[in-house]
């Protein structure tokens, strides 16, 4: 079904999407004094790890950190930029668009089958 193929995707993309979030929280909580950065980046960094343990269960672990690190730090950056925090740069712009492109070619490249998965307590 693919749904059910897609939904790994998803979750990872999802887990990606608060990486950005608890990473934007960490800088705005100034070393964890100020309250409610600090509960975002609690709340979110945990979700996010949660949605990636869930992801690397269908995907490939090298994969899915891949995809999950760079998505993440392309909408940081992304972010930054966007709201003024970080300079915009059309260079910093390409690279970015060179993160998301090689995250998306690990998504398209056909999964090996006979490829042995390592999983811890077997």
């Amino acid at each position: 079904m693919m749904v059910k193929r897609g939904l790994p995707w998803l979750v990872l993309l999802a887990s990606a999407v608060l990486e950005a979030v608890w990473a934007t929280a960490l800088g705005l909580s100034d070393g964890f004094t100020r309250p409610v950065p600090t509960i975002v980046f609690a709340v979110t960094a945990t979700l996010s790890m949660v949605g990636l343990g869930m992801a690397i269960r269908s995907i490939p672990l090298g994969t899915a950190y891949a995809v999950w690190v760079g998505i993440g730090a392309a909408l940081t950056v992304g972010w930054a930029m966007a709201t003024g925090v970080e300079p915009f740069s059309e260079v910093k712009l390409l690279f970015i668009a060179g993160i998301v492109g090689c995250a998306a070619g690990l998504k398209v490249l056909p999964a090996q089958k006979d490829a042995p998965r390592v999983r811890s307590g077997d």
